[in-house]
């Protein structure tokens, strides 16, 4: 748990995505409300998968991006990162490409959620292992790409970040945990601003493991199309936002978790915590402005819209539910969802004051929710 009376809850202050609806978060805002599928089908010689179709960000080739310089071995994971940052700290809506944003220092930490990594470079460096004359005839440049904390180091190697650099794994609830740590780091005086976010790259790696995951589960939705992404916004206290000329976009009231040991449990678990945030918050269900699910797919999505409607006791605030345009993100998913909250507020689709819940339910158990009050 994670808790702050208002005014004292550290703030968000900005926030980009790179998702199948562009590469930059006003993409992401305009092509939110539309509601529209991002989902395309899959080029057969580019992609070996099971699926037809994925959601894919649009035009995403890394070195035409961010250069040749030190993307020779870049995977896609790591790209969706570094370039999400980079939109982040050059303020894309208030500032020129190429000006940093005022405040963010070397000094700045990093939380960043992921999987597995990149599962993709796991494989590809494992069977070039195998594969080879002799298994230590790898190229190993690509070695990095291998272990789970690639992106999150990367990016603080490309964009001069030295604070606190953490990765975080949690299914669909990676997005709040990576939360939860930043808000922990600015408590423990460890660090002043934290960028925050969470990433997810589509793969034939991660389509192939997907696939049998779904055929070994119980209620898995094997229409669900997969999704790729990164969504990143940067936390701050009030008085550091203000100071560099930022006005707060919504506070972090509180975060609570719950561990479920099925889909049938994750509903008592995560009404549970819901309630357990709103009455530590203060808040009433009919006060909610938004609530932004997650969207699972199968028996946890079942077992989360079961859980908000026992929770909020027949109240029924708008719905968010990013997964239909973007798809089935994994460990960017609540990354997506705080990313569609802040869009919305940006529309004024949110009224100022309005307090928005995000909630989350992965099939290994976590189930959280979050509460952010519109500034």
């Amino acid at each position: 748990m994670v808790n702050a009376p208002s005014g004292a809850a550290p703030v968000i202050s900005a926030w980009t995505a790179v998702s199948p609806l562009g590469l930059r978060g006003a993409d992401f805002t305009a092509a939110l409300r539309s509601g529209r599928p991002a989902a395309r089908p899959l080029d057969p010689e580019e992609w070996s998968a099971p699926f037809r179709e994925a959601s894919l960000v649009p035009d995403f080739h890394i070195r035409q991006i961010l250069g040749r310089k030190g993307t020779r071995s870049m995977d896609r994971a790591t790209g969706l990162a570094v370039t999400a940052i980079r939109h982040l700290l050059t303020g894309e809506r208030e500032h020129g490409e190429g000006e940093r944003l005022p405040g963010v220092g070397e000094e700045t930490g990093l939380a960043l959620g992921t999987s597995t990594g990149s599962a993709q470079s796991i494989m590809d460096f494992t069977r070039d292992s195998l594969v080879g004359e002799k298994p230590f005839y790898v190229d190993p440049a690509r070695f990095p790409n291998t272990v789970m904390n690639c992106a999150a180091g990367q990016s603080a190697i490309w964009h001069g970040l030295r604070g606190p650099n953490t990765t975080i794994a949690g299914g669909r609830a990676t997005g709040l945990l990576a939360l939860r740590y930043a808000v922990r780091l600015q408590r423990a005086g460890r660090a002043g601003a934290v960028l925050c976010g969470a990433v997810e790259e589509f793969s034939s790696a991660r389509a192939w493991l997907e696939w049998h995951a779904r055929a070994d589960g119980d209620g898995a939705d094997s229409a669900a199309v997969l999704g790729e992404g990164a969504a990143v916004w940067l936390l701050e206290p009030d008085a550091s936002a203000r100071e560099h000329g930022r006005e707060g976009l919504a506070e972090v009231v509180g975060l609570e978790f719950g561990c479920a040991a099925d889909a049938k449990a994750a509903r008592t678990v995560l009404a549970e915590a819901i309630g357990r945030l709103l009455d530590r918050t203060g808040v009433t269900p009919g006060e909610l402005s938004a609530v932004a699910d997650s969207g699972a797919p199968g028996a946890e999505g079942e077992a989360e819209l079961a859980a908000l409607a026992a929770a909020l006791g027949g109240e029924e605030p708008p719905r968010i539910t990013v997964a239909d345009t973007i798809g089935d993100t994994c460990a960017a998913a609540a990354a997506f969802q705080i990313a569609a909250v802040l869009a919305m507020a940006e529309r004024e689709e949110i009224p100022s004051g309005g307090p928005a819940l995000v909630t989350t339910v992965d099939r290994d158990g976590v189930v959280g929710a979050a509460l952010l009050r519109i500034r």
